[in-house]
Parts: structure tokens; sequence; C-alpha cells
């Protein structure tokens, strides 16, 4: 059986759309105004979401838990084509690998510290061994 419910009569407000992925309204307005979402509103101006919007939500959400910025996301949600969507996330993975080896010379600077007999890192002739190779990769 067919319903007679129309798709708008089931879509939802900021607080239930925010509230099914655990978000503040706060945030999906932040998005709207960042161009992320636009959500149609009802007769009386006030934000309604449907289906398309919820999963562009959860679209947004899983590329933030990926480490992307909001521009960056954008790009990707809203890129003109296939190629316009790679450069987006080449970029990204650029980044990705620049931040890895930046915490990766971190660490080695870290784990020369809790190896050091000396007290003072000062003192350590491998410190600043550490600390050149840190900024070498950097």
């Amino acid at each position: 059986m067919k319903s007679t419910v129309s798709p708008a009569a089931t879509d939802l407000s900021i607080g239930a759309a925010a509230g099914r992925f655990g978000l503040a309204t706060h945030v999906l307005r932040h998005w709207e105004s960042a161009g992320l979402l636009a959500p149609r509103r009802d007769a009386g101006g006030r934000r309604r979401y449907g289906p398309a919007d919820l999963d562009r939500v959860a679209a947004i959400l899983r590329a933030k838990r990926a480490g992307l910025p909001l521009d960056r996301i954008r790009e990707l949600l809203d890129g003109t084509g296939p190629a316009a969507r790679r450069a987006a996330l080449e970029r990204q993975r650029g980044e990705l690998l620049g931040r890895i080896a930046e915490a990766r010379a971190s660490l080695a600077l870290v784990e020369c510290a809790l190896g050091c007999p000396h007290d003072d890192p000062a003192d350590c002739p491998h410190a600043g061994h550490a600390t050149h190779e840190a900024h070498v990769a950097q």
C-alpha cells in the first residue's frame, strides 16, 4: 500500500536532524553557512531536513572523521566531476602524509628523550641529532 504522507511531512526539524547524529544544532547551521548543507525551509522559515539532507550530513561526518576540513569536504561533495574530487583527495593525501612525517619526527624526539640516560636533554649528545632529524623531516 502506498503511503499518503508527503515526503515533506517526514522531514526533520534542525533539532531532530542534529539529534539523530549526536550533533548540536549550531553545527548544522555552521555547515549551512559554509555551503555544505541547504535544507529546505517551511512556510514559517524553519529548516526542514529530508532524506537527501540527512545522507549529506552522514557524508560530511565520514569526511570529517577522515580528517578533511570543511572546504575540502565541499570540494568533494560539490565537485564538478571525478577529476575535481580526485584532485581534492590528492591534496588531502599530501597534507596527511606531511602530518604523519611530523608526528613520526616528534615521536623520535620523545623516544630519544625517554631512552636518554642524561637528566637534562641538553646534555645528551643524541638529542641534537634527533632534533636535527626532526627538522629535516619537516
